[in-house]
């Protein structure tokens, strides 16, 4: 079956402690690119495809931008979210969705609960049922209808692979990444995903978050506008507590967490980190892409070590912290 590299050409990249005792290892792959693009690492196999998953967002974020859709600062951001469903995020889905006098029922991504667990425990109470808005992936959703509606391309089979708009977010994918995908498959929301290897994928994020507002280019233009806004909003990215959010809010990274143990992460100086964690656990994402990026000089040990508490990373026993996952990159 084609799928993702095996165990064998991975390497480790975490390690979790209890009590001073290794208790589990998540192995994986990983490159880091410096600001001019030149491979300055690699772990493991980054030339076998991987499924980015959400990490692909900014790729559909921008190819909605450039599709006759103004999206600047929030609004941008919540294009390229995982976002946990808070009221503050649903209001963002609600007035794009909003431009275009669409319903909620346009959006065809599941209908699921918020991860937030307050926004989620206020539904409960109120005895109302999960919706696609509350989804995380609705931000993306309403971006791609407001695409369709600026081109007068259909709403109905938004998500369709022969769409004009998946034709367009496949243009952009490859153009940025300078790689044809190896597969196409259904993510978790109802959207193609394209398989890509690590290598690809760090480029074309990085073309993303080097790219320059004053680019004759489009295409370069609105990808410029979509990291000065997801720097500026990591709330509106992911939610409270959240990695993603943690990560551009204490380190002024550009962070984009994806399903099955992927993360890409870029530095404000450029240098870029593009991994995936083999068992698809999400737990050492973080830390992993942003101690790669304090070892080639990119981020201050000292700042990663005050983000550090924040990123969930203590191993429990009996309520008192008896170990944590490390990074061992």
């Amino acid at each position: 079956m084609e799928g993702t590299f095996r165990a064998s050409d991975a390497v480790e990249l975490a390690v979790v402690e209890r009590g001073g005792f290794a208790e589990s290892r998540h192995v994986g792959s990983a490159i880091v690119l410096a600001p001019d693009g030149e491979v300055v690492r690699t772990l493991g196999d980054v030339r076998t495809p991987i499924l980015p998953r959400s990490s692909m967002k900014p790729f559909q974020a921008v190819a909605a931008m450039t599709s006759g859709v103004s999206l600047r600062g929030e609004d941008a951001a919540i294009a390229t979210a995982s976002h946990t469903g808070t009221a503050r995020h649903v209001a963002l889905v609600r007035a794009l969705l909003a431009r275009a006098a669409l319903p909620a029922s346009a959006l065809r991504c599941p209908a699921e609960y918020p991860t937030d667990r307050e926004a989620r425990d206020e539904l409960v109470r109120q005895g109302l049922r999960p919706e696609s808005i509350t989804m995380n992936c609705s931000g993306k959703h309403a971006a791609m209808l407001l695409a369709c509606h600026a081109n007068e391309w259909p709403l109905d089979g938004y998500l369709d692979l022969d769409h004009p708009l998946q034709k367009r977010v496949l243009d952009v994918v490859e153009r940025l990444t300078g790689e044809r995908p190896a597969a196409t498959v259904i993510d978790g929301c109802g959207a193609p995903v394209h398989a890509l290897s690590l290598t690809a994928l760090a480029r074309g994020i990085q073309k993303i978050t080097t790219s320059s507002t004053s680019s004759p280019f489009a295409l370069f233009r609105e990808a410029a506008a979509l990291t000065e806004a997801v720097r500026a909003n990591g709330w509106a990215v992911a939610g409270p507590g959240r990695t993603d959010t943690v990560a551009i809010e204490r380190l002024g990274v550009f962070a984009k967490f994806g399903a099955e143990g992927v993360q890409v992460m870029t530095a404000p100086d450029g240098t870029t980190v593009a991994l995936k964690i083999l068992d698809g656990s999400p737990r050492a994402l973080a830390i992993v892409a942003a101690r790669l990026l304090v070892a080639t000089g990119a981020l201050e040990a000292s700042a990663v070590d005050a983000a550090e508490p924040a990123l969930g990373l203590e191993v429990m026993g009996g309520g008192a912290v008896v170990g944590r996952i490390r990074a061992t990159v």
